[in-house]
């Protein structure tokens, strides 16, 4: 009999710790998806999704997180008053203006999952808008810059000799116009023989 148990990791045996990042330059949507990966703890090898494994995360220089294309005109920011036609709408380069934070804030709660266990999570982070944050004594170290993420390893690439098509000899024997191929018998089923 194997009596092997499953590892279930407790909330007790979670181990926080605190990230500082640098956004000056790094794109907005790649910067959050690395952010919400933190945040949930994937990067750790006990995951699990069922408990708050993430790590606190501090971003530092939001006012200078990039955007690539036209978003700054065409990417638009919804929200309602609650009275009678109270939609307003606010483009990216006038909230990069007004509140940097939230922008980042918006775009990392939008790659979290929809449950409480997310809006706990977003808890978590610390967004400012200049590079001063009041977190000195939980974090040792300055910002650091964003790690890239892990390359993929490329396949070898083929000599030219060996890419070279080879000639094959034709094993057919190219039909003449107006020749059918032979008719084939069809095939039988195994009901009643006819």
């Amino acid at each position: 009999m194997n009596n092997t148990k499953t590892y279930s990791l407790s909330a007790k045996d979670i181990a926080k710790s605190w990230h500082v990042i640098d956004a000056d330059g790094q794109t907005l949507g790649r910067l959050s998806s690395r952010v919400a990966g933190l945040l949930m703890g994937k990067h750790k090898p006990t995951y699990s999704r069922h408990l708050d494994m993430g790590d606190f995360v501090i971003i530092v220089n939001a006012s200078k997180v990039r955007v690539t294309g036209k978003k700054l005109d065409d990417k638009i920011y919804y929200r309602h008053t609650g009275y009678m036609g109270g939609l307003k709408e606010t483009p990216l380069g006038e909230m990069l203006e007004r509140n940097p934070a939230r922008v980042i804030e918006l775009s990392v709660r939008g790659m979290l999952p929809r449950n409480r266990l997310a809006r706990h999570q977003l808890r978590h982070l610390k967004v400012y808008a200049g590079p001063d944050h009041p977190h000195e004594a939980q974090v040792n170290g300055g910002p650091q810059p964003l790690s890239p993420p892990r390359k993929r390893r490329l396949r070898p690439q083929p000599t030219p000799e060996a890419a070279a098509p080879k000639a094959v000899p034709a094993k057919r024997r190219a039909r003449t116009a107006g020749t059918r191929a032979p008719s084939r018998k069809p095939r039988r089923s195994g009901g009643k023989k006819a």
